[in-house]
């Protein structure tokens, strides 16, 4: 039985964690949140020590490191902010643990190679939630497309949509210092499965961009990638929103759709299997989505080229 402390724990993505610490056998024995809204531990890890201050946690985990009689944690799971990833991340590897940090790895390109280094220098891994390669469907669909090589450039266009009230925007997540921004903190995963599918990034353009919604083109080495990005719920599709439903993700190659809403279930315990296994994918196989995401952030718009629908038609 392995044993793991977490950040963020109080934070929306966390019971996904917790729920795979559970499932794969295993125990969490110290927690940290700034925030005590925590009671999710007792339908998992109740006797887990809980902590508000990350300098007592910190304490926490280097004593049970370095006494005698101390039980040290073997992972160390990141479910924190954005830009509290690399400092959390540098804790875990410091105190002795591996690294399970959720999507992005890091905000700033300059942190991976830091990180990087430090990995060597203390003997443990850092590794990334990358759920979308471990989807069944889109794993065929990867199978497929390599099958194909040689084949004609696709025609990809990705549209996601998700509501997200006015608390996001005065949250961390709407401060991009903080999150990294719309395409960091929305989009990075379905960059990494995009450039996972159809190779690397050759050209970008962005074409739109506001703290609720970004749009923009990629050529990458098999595809030609319309995406478009929104967190405001008056871009959602009316049926959709008359449904009770918020949030809406397409993808089409070619005009025919792939469909992946399906097969989500315990995709995150998958993930701890694979590490758990040492067949997680770690810094290097984070890094090009974080560099074409870091991109975009940092362009200019192009009002020239080929647009994603929501564009053409807006």
């Amino acid at each position: 039985m392995k044993r793991f402390a977490m950040t963020g724990v109080a934070g929306f993505v966390a019971p996904r964690h917790l729920k795979a610490i559970r499932d794969t056998g295993n125990t969490l024995v110290a927690a940290l949140d700034p925030h005590d809204s925590v009671g999710i531990l007792d339908s998992y890890f109740p006797e887990s020590r809980f902590f508000v201050s990350y300098e007592r946690f910190e304490r926490h985990l280097e004593k049970q490191r370095r006494v005698s009689d101390g039980q040290p944690v073997d992972y160390l799971t990141v479910c924190s902010p954005n830009h509290l990833h690399d400092t959390h991340i540098r804790l875990g590897l410091h105190v002795g643990a591996d690294v399970i940090c959720e999507k992005p790895l890091v905000i700033n390109t300059w942190n991976l190679d830091s990180i990087t280094e430090l990995e060597a220098k203390t003997g443990r891994r850092v590794y990334t939630v990358l759920q979308l390669r471990i989807h069944p469907t889109l794993m065929a669909l990867k199978a497929r497309l390599d099958a194909e090589q040689g084949a004609a450039r696709r025609d990809v266009v990705l549209t996601y949509m998700t509501r997200r009230g006015s608390w996001y925007h005065t949250s961390w997540k709407g401060d991009e210092e903080k999150s990294g921004g719309l395409a960091m903190n929305i989009g990075i995963h379905f960059f990494d499965l995009l450039m996972w599918l159809f190779g690397g990034a050759e050209k970008s353009a962005l074409h739109l961009a506001k703290p609720d919604k970004m749009a923009g083109v990629l050529e990458l080495e098999r595809a030609r990638v319309r995406w478009y990005l929104s967190v405001d719920e008056h871009d959602l599709p009316a049926e959709q929103r008359q449904a009770g439903k918020f949030a809406y993700r397409s993808i089409t190659m070619d005009g025919e759709a792939i469909e992946f809403s399906e097969g989500f279930t315990d995709l995150h315990t998958r993930v701890y299997e694979q590490v758990l296994a040492g067949n997680g994918y770690g810094i290097e196989a984070a890094r090009p989505s974080i560099e074409m995401v870091a991109a975009i952030r940092h362009a200019g718009i192009e009002t020239s080229g080929l647009k994603h629908p929501m564009i053409e038609n807006g």
